[in-house]
């Protein structure tokens, strides 16, 4: 009777030993991820969310010395492509506390994220300065916190300068865009963004203007004011109320 009763239970030891296993490999797994690409699945919630950091600066054609810290457009473009095409992916997250970066790929992000139908809910802490003001606008609805601050000034380039004209020209077109991105996907107006942009009273060594949390969201740049937990609850209500990405 005793070797029956060991016989029957060790299938259950071998099953919870797997599982064991298999709980450790995912946790392995997400921290690696957490590590290397700034980014996790949250698993036991509500909704299935998938969580995207951008922080310190956007590093797109050039790449940045070792000392800095960089989110790579090389890695956060396919992580869109693969939570967009997901089914059980039901949202998207994005924390950003970012220096701003490259115009090029700062902007194909804030595009990509802003063509998802993936809901998706963008939250500012620190900061969301230059190129981080259009991404932190590319979501569906946009938080900041209200000790954050997010930094508007002019497309700008360090090093010479060949064929000045031409590359004035680019300079404005490339302007044109973002105020073209940031105006449609935010309630700040034309004038009013352009009016920060070219603001020469605020910055010593810059033209441009430093918008904090609160009058981020008075002038109709951010949408709300609130932290994670709003940011969250406000992502699940969107997957609540939209229409299911792929119909069953």
């Amino acid at each position: 009777m005793k070797l029956n009763q060991e016989i029957y239970t060790q299938p259950d030891d071998d099953n919870n030993n797997n599982q064991g296993e298999d709980n450790v490999e995912k946790r392995n797994d997400e921290a690696e991820l957490i590590e290397n690409m700034g980014e996790v699945i949250s698993q036991n919630s509500k909704h299935l969310i998938h969580c995207l950091n951008i922080i310190g600066q956007v590093e797109g054609h050039y790449v940045l010395s070792s000392q800095n810290k960089t989110t790579k457009y090389e890695h956060i473009i396919p992580a869109l492509v693969a939570i967009e095409q997901d089914r059980s992916i039901e949202g998207l997250i994005i924390i950003l506390n970012t220096v701003g970066g490259d115009v090029e790929a700062g902007l194909a992000i804030a595009e990509l994220i802003a063509g998802m139908k993936t809901p998706t809910v963008s939250l500012v802490v620190g900061g969301g300065h230059s190129i981080g003001v259009p991404l932190a606008v590319s979501a569906k609805c946009s938080f900041i916190v209200p000790s954050a601050s997010m930094t508007i000034h002019p497309v700008r380039m360090n090093g010479t300068v060949l064929g000045v004209p031409q590359t004035l020209s680019y300079f404005d077109k490339m302007q044109d865009r973002i105020i073209n991105f940031v105006t449609s996907n935010s309630n700040i107006s034309e004038d009013t963004f352009r009016k920060l942009l070219m603001n020469t009273k605020e910055l010593v060594m810059d033209v441009g203007s430093v918008v904090e949390g609160k009058d981020a969201v008075s002038i109709g740049l951010i949408d709300r004011l609130g932290g994670l937990s709003d940011a969250i609850e406000c992502l699940y209500d969107i997957i609540e109320n939209s229409e299911k990405r792929y119909p069953d």
